[in-house]
């Protein structure tokens, strides 16, 4: 590949147009498009960027003009007349080949023109080479004619060697006449479908010596008029007769008028960008580019969680722990009776409970897993709100996104979940220290029975027993520590509610952050692509169909 850069490529005496910059958001609208649009439209795209890239590359001094028409239309008699020379058999003597043959005047630099165009040297001719010099042939200095096969041949080859040609020539003639110009096959085949290339496109009506004089006239208002109905209200018509040689000189005018003018190339490719942003933009639509917005990022992530099992949990949490703060901070004795709260929730909450087990240093079944099909109607809710308004073949796109990895997310929430700390048998610093206090007044209350007992009530010992507001000591001793111990109770139950609440906050938090990650990971971040690549695609299209002035 060269070097320089393709709009420098076409030349000073080019239009200062950017179709460098033009070529280039083609491929990226194509690139941005693979995968959710149409393959073969894709491919169609690509290889028109391709194209078009190479023919900025190649020799700008040079305009390609193709010759193209139906069997026994004149049109290698027009080539012929175009060239003043012999170069193509006519009528029965026209050879089978599928290869196209070529008149090339200036031949320096057209060497690697003519290897794209994929003409083999035996069929050139070089009009440098030959003995006429006349200011003729200076006229069409620069042009490469070249005679097509026909189009109508029962030859296959023929067929693909002028679809091949058609893309590539920056200037076709098309050659009719009288009896087949309104042919189906040529108007559906080559005219109506290349509409956006009208500038670049000339139609002459040959043999119009064998039209009488008073008919002539009519005959080429009706072709203006096929032509019309085939979007190609542009396109000129001239009539012609190659064997006689009239009105050849107002075509050979008309081909040096362009050549001159320098425009015909970037004409063509000009239009061949547009007519394949066109059809990009067709199958892309018009819908503005959708926004992933934050009530739709909500949704999806409240609904994994529940699909995750998130709420039960959080309040087997709230559940749990509030219980066993009620539990630390009762009187020891009533603990020893009742059951652990663990155990308790467990009934409750069936299989959503193992979770809570954890570190509990007990034998618990597996964490209950996902519910898969709830994920993916969150993942489909969700495309189904950020397409709307898209075409069929982007909605599907982002739909894919959306849903395309929900194996993944449900195997990753079940080890989020398995992995994440629930804190079940987490309990606040001051709920451990009314238990010690507790266990402190248990000691108190039975040393204070002990000492009432067996010191007033016994009469053990020689001294007498002090006596607390009119109360043995050991009594007053117990009955306060059974007094503090039921006000510890009910401090720690009042506040049990807050502790579970705390804790379940703290593990809501730690489950949905987690959750809402692999949320983020494997359903958003893929959709806001397909967003990024349906904006990218469509801002694209824009460039590329900005036409020349």
């Amino acid at each position: 590949m060269s070097s320089t850069s393709p709009t420098d490529a076409i030349g000073s005496a080019q239009p200062r147009i950017d179709l460098g910059g033009r070529v280039t958001a083609l491929e990226e609208a194509a690139e941005a498009a693979r995968g959710r649009l149409d393959d073969a439209l894709v491919a169609h795209v690509e290889d028109v960027a391709a194209r078009a890239t190479e023919r900025i590359r190649l020799s700008a001094g040079h305009t390609v003009v193709g010759i193209a028409g139906a069997t026994g239309s004149g049109k290698s008699s027009t080539f012929n007349a175009l060239t003043g020379l012999e170069l193509s058999s006519v009528g029965v003597r026209r050879p089978t080949t599928s290869w196209a043959t070529a008149c090339i005047w200036g031949s320096d630099g057209a060497e690697e023109l003519m290897e794209w165009l994929g003409i083999p040297p035996r069929h050139q001719t070089s009009r440098d080479s030959m003995l006429d010099s006349s200011e003729q042939d200076h006229d069409l200095d620069g042009v490469v004619l070249l005679d097509l096969p026909d189009h109508d041949s029962t030859e296959v080859s023929h067929h693909l060697e002028v679809d091949r040609l058609v893309t590539k020539a920056d200037l076709l003639v098309w050659v009719l006449d009288p009896q087949k110009y309104a042919d189906a096959a040529l108007h559906d085949r080559y005219l109506k479908p290349y509409a956006a290339q009208q500038d670049v496109m000339l139609v002459i009506l040959n043999q119009v010596d064998a039209i009488p004089e008073e008919r002539r006239e009519a005959i080429l208002d009706d072709v203006r008029r096929l032509l019309v109905d085939d979007g190609l209200e542009r396109v000129p018509v001239v009539g012609v007769s190659a064997r006689e040689g009239w009105g050849m000189a107002e075509l050979k005018a008309e081909i040096v008028r362009r050549v001159e003018a320098k425009k015909a190339m970037v004409a063509k490719l000009d239009a061949d960008i547009v007519e394949a942003a066109e059809k990009l933009a067709a199958a892309t639509g018009d819908a503005r580019a959708p926004e992933l917005a934050d009530g739709s990022i909500d949704e999806v992530q409240a609904a994994v969680a529940v699909a995750a099992g998130v709420p039960p949990l959080v309040d087997g949490v709230a559940t749990v722990v509030a219980e066993r703060t009620r539990r630390a901070t009762s009187w020891p004795p009533l603990t020893w009776f009742s059951r652990d709260p663990l155990r308790r929730v467990e009934v409750d909450l069936g299989d959503d409970a193992a979770a809570l087990l954890r570190g509990a240093g007990e034998h618990r079944p597996e964490t209950v897993k996902v519910q898969r099909a709830r994920l993916e109607v969150a993942a489909r809710g969700l495309g189904d709100r950020v397409s709307e308004g898209l075409v069929p073949a982007w909605a599907e796109s982002v739909q894919r996104a959306a849903t395309g990895r929900m194996d993944e997310l449900a195997g990753r929430i079940d080890s989020t979940v398995a992995d994440t700390d629930l804190r079940a048998t987490w309990l606040p610093g001051w709920v451990k220290a009314l238990r010690v206090l507790q266990w402190v007044l248990l000691v108190g209350l039975v040393v204070g029975v002990l000492w009432w007992v067996l010191g007033d009530l016994a009469g053990v010992g020689s001294l007498p027993t002090p006596s607390v507001v009119g109360l043995p000591a050991g009594l007053a001793l117990a009955l306060v520590s059974l007094v503090l111990a039921g006000v510890i109770a009910l401090v720690g139950r009042s506040a049990a509610a807050g502790a579970g609440r705390q804790a379940a906050e703290d593990v809501d938090g730690d489950l949905r952050s987690a959750t809402d990650e692999a949320v983020d990971s494997l359903v958003l971040t893929p959709v806001r692509a397909e967003l990024e690549a349906y904006r990218l695609v469509r801002a694209r299209i824009a460039s590329a169909r900005v036409r020349r002035s």
